[in-house]
């Protein structure tokens, strides 16, 4: 149950974190203007809280193992918000970055 609630704590930091970025990166690139800009802070924002809910308390080891969800889930973000085609070496990327991520997480250290 620690590790279903652990990755789904990470989706939904994913989503607060890539979401937020998207809607920045709108507001800015795009000249959607300030209100995409705003709520993009405030998901940036609501992803830092997110991330405390982890089970597991070492910042550095959190922060990291997210990084193998956050190249997963940009990748995933961009095909399906703005049309990008990852190739197979994306995906073989961010294979091998869930991979690191479950090592750092999930592994048996005898806790």
């Amino acid at each position: 149950m620690v590790i279903a609630r652990s990755v789904a704590l990470f989706v939904v930091a994913a989503l607060f974190e890539i979401g937020g970025a998207w809607l920045v990166w709108q507001g800015v690139r795009e000249h959607k203007g300030w209100i995409w800009i705003g709520a993009g802070v405030v998901a940036l924002g609501l992803y830092g809280f997110v991330a405390t809910l982890q089970p597991n308390a070492d910042f550095g080891r959190i922060l990291a193992a997210y990084g193998g969800i956050f190249v997963a889930g940009s990748l995933a973000w961009g095909a399906v918000a703005d049309g990008y085609r990852p190739d197979r070496w994306d995906i073989l990327g961010a294979a091998i970055c869930l991979a690191g991520m479950a090592v750092l997480m999930y592994d048996p250290r005898g806790r």
